[in-house]
């Protein structure tokens, strides 16, 4: 597939079958992540793939984390809402956490790390896409909290930048719609330009 092509068809897919995904795309789909720019080559980002029971933890984790903001965590609703959030890991058979370990190189600045780990993650959706899977970003307050940190065993400054549920896409992507690209463009060609 055309990397332009790739571009514009790749939509978040989120039903995707539980038929497992070949160890061999998984890889690819790593190693597309690994080529990602990152400014002093610092290649921040760090990824954990969770397939099978491996997946359990996270869902642990997310009831977890989800129960903080309950007042009555007991409660019949609460309980099956924790109960339903613990199976969010299971919506696809392949979970790979996206995290960024910013370098302690001294002219290393955050904002860069991160963008390197974005910039990685997309990588990674075109190669799933390209290979016909599935995938989905999910991200929210729950990836940065403290108990997400504990399970990945990342550093204090490391952060978990989101979950790529990967899977065989049960239904085709409908086109997607972007607004014109000279919406968000401004040609600057002469000094004048900038004003």
């Amino acid at each position: 597939m055309d990397v332009l092509e790739a571009i514009k068809t790749r939509r978040s897919t989120g039903l995707v079958s539980q038929e497992p995904v070949p160890e061999s795309l998984i890889e690819q789909i790593l190693e597309a992540g690994t080529w990602a720019p990152s400014h002093h080559q610092t290649e921040p980002w760090k990824f954990f793939v969770m397939t099978g029971e491996g997946r359990k933890p996270l869902g642990e984790v997310l009831a977890d984390i989800a129960k903080e903001g309950m007042d009555e965590p007991s409660s019949e609703e609460n309980i099956k809402k924790l109960e339903k959030t613990k199976e969010k890991p299971f919506r696809a058979p392949v979970v790979i956490a996206v995290a960024v370990e910013p370098s302690d190189n001294p002219k290393a600045i955050q904002v860069e790390e991160y963008g390197a780990v974005f910039a990685a993650t997309q990588n990674m959706l075109l190669a799933a896409h390209a290979l016909g899977l599935g995938g989905f970003w999910r991200t929210g307050k729950p990836c940065y909290h403290s108990k997400m940190k504990k399970l990945f065993g990342l550093s204090e400054n490391g952060d978990i930048l989101g979950f790529l549920y990967i899977g065989y896409p049960q239904k085709k992507n409908p086109e997607g719609k972007r607004r014109p690209y000279h919406e968000s463009t401004k040609w600057i060609q002469k000094e004048d330009d900038f004003n």
